[in-house]
């Protein structure tokens, strides 16, 4: 009933038309509505209809971007309100499907006309009301799942440059966690990962349990944006419904590069590296709707590609602040062949105490000591100069040198069970040395 009085009430409206003033760049002015930001425009193009969103409101009209290319539109051309233009799908029929930024298939598959719609717009859990990370959610990869584990409901990061892994490691994940529901958003992407991605990396049995929205670097700047919120919508509906949902975004920094282009375009001062104030105010309302409900979950996992491998660029040094935990990748790993390319001393996970017993977070912390010890006195060992005896720490590390590595590498298409790689790092570091 209240979707029919919704319609009705939408088609009582009084239709007001303004026009195209001028086009600008990526920009369209549009005089004579008088809309609020957010809302949808239908300009009636030359070659068809163009659905653009408010992004500035000045005195003499309205600044539009559009949803589609500009092609075929000019000065003195309609335009109008567009309420509802943007709603998105949601539900189960949604699960084995592709979208695009906006929630239509793109996969061949049937209309999803007659699914349910809703706005993308929507509240994060109040903070009251969100459960306490108490469940660890196993993502199948055993340096993660034991040396930075992950909660349900929790946010975690992967930092790291260009090249190095995160898509892999994202893979990885996609195949081993044990979420019951799995939605990944491609964000500014090649278009050339996205069917490798779905077809290889996911495969039949974990498209069927997924939900996958795309938005390649090729598209507008909005349509980007909107794929992440789009994801995340779809990702709460799931979760409003009780369950646990693994939220994957690749890339975060895509998403603020998406909303630096409209923000310098609406006209914001350049600030940080030339992103604008609107960048680092956007970035924890899409963070903060993921999490813990009072009824389900959201477990998010974003990457974030950091400037030449710089940690404290403007957004990585932004969200590291905003989740709970980060996993950093290291160049100098990959190059050497050494996969996933976790740097665990840089890692963590900040509910790491909470979702582990005392036996696990001892054989962890006994891990990150070796690890660290054989780091501080690498360059000795590597010429030779360390004496054998000098540090007892360090000649168990040395000892224990290739049976960690052994722990830490992982082939992409193997997915360990957690309590197999609990009971791997506690023979590790609770045996003899040697």
């Amino acid at each position: 009933m209240s979707a029919l009085l919704e319609h009705v009430l939408d088609a009582s409206r009084p239709s007001v038309q303004g026009r195209v003033a001028r086009v600008v760049g990526l920009n369209l002015e549009i005089d004579g509505l008088q809309l609020p930001i957010g809302a949808s425009v239908r300009v009636q193009g030359e070659a068809g209809d163009v659905i653009a969103e408010v992004v500035a409101v000045h005195q003499d009209g309205l600044v539009c971007m559009p949803l589609g290319e500009l092609r075929g539109v000019r000065s003195g051309d309609p335009a109008a309100a567009a309420h509802g233009a943007t709603e998105i799908p949601i539900g189960p029929a949604l699960l084995g499907r592709v979208l695009d930024g906006l929630g239509r298939p793109i996969d061949g598959g049937p209309s999803l006309c007659h699914v349910p719609r809703v706005s993308v717009d929507h509240a994060a859990p109040h903070p009251l009301t969100r459960k306490m990370i108490r469940e660890s959610l196993p993502l199948g990869v055993r340096a993660l799942d034991t040396l930075m584990p992950c909660g349900r409901g929790q946010r975690m990061g992967i930092f790291a440059g260009s090249g190095v892994g995160k898509s892999t490691l994202l893979s990885m994940i996609t195949r081993g966690t044990e979420a019951s529901v799995t939605v990944l958003a491609l964000v500014g992407e090649r278009g050339r990962e996205v069917r490798e991605f779905i077809e290889n990396d996911l495969g039949p049995e974990g498209l069927a349990r997924a939900v996958v929205v795309v938005a390649t670097s090729d598209e507008p700047a909005l349509v980007r944006l909107r794929a992440a919120f789009t994801a995340t919508r779809i990702a709460e509906s799931f979760r409003d419904s009780g369950q646990d949902v693994l939220l994957l975004m690749d890339s975060l920094t895509r998403f603020a590069m998406a909303q630096r282009e409209v923000g310098l375009s609406a006209g914001e001062p350049p600030a940080t590296r030339g992103y604008p104030p609107s960048v680092f105010a956007m970035l924890p309302r899409l963070l903060e709707r993921a999490g813990a409900s009072d009824v389900g979950s959201i477990t998010g996992l974003y990457t974030v590609l950091v400037e030449g491998d710089d940690m404290l660029d403007p957004i990585g040094d932004a969200t590291r602040a905003i989740l709970d935990g980060h996993i950093v990748l290291s160049r100098a790993l990959a190059t050497s062949g050494h996969f996933p390319s976790i740097d665990v001393l840089e890692s963590i996970s900040r509910v790491g105490p909470a979702i582990t017993t005392r036996e696990q977070r001892a054989a962890a912390t006994e891990m990150r000591r070796l690890l660290a010890a054989y780091r501080e006195a690498k360059d000795l060992i590597e010429i030779g100069a360390y004496v054998s005896g000098t540090n007892p720490l360090v000649d168990r590390a040395v000892q224990l040198r290739e049976a960690m590595d052994g722990f830490l590498r992982q082939d992409l298409h193997e997915a360990t069970p957690t309590m197999d790689a609990w009971e791997w790092l506690e023979r590790l570091v609770g045996g003899p040395p040697g």
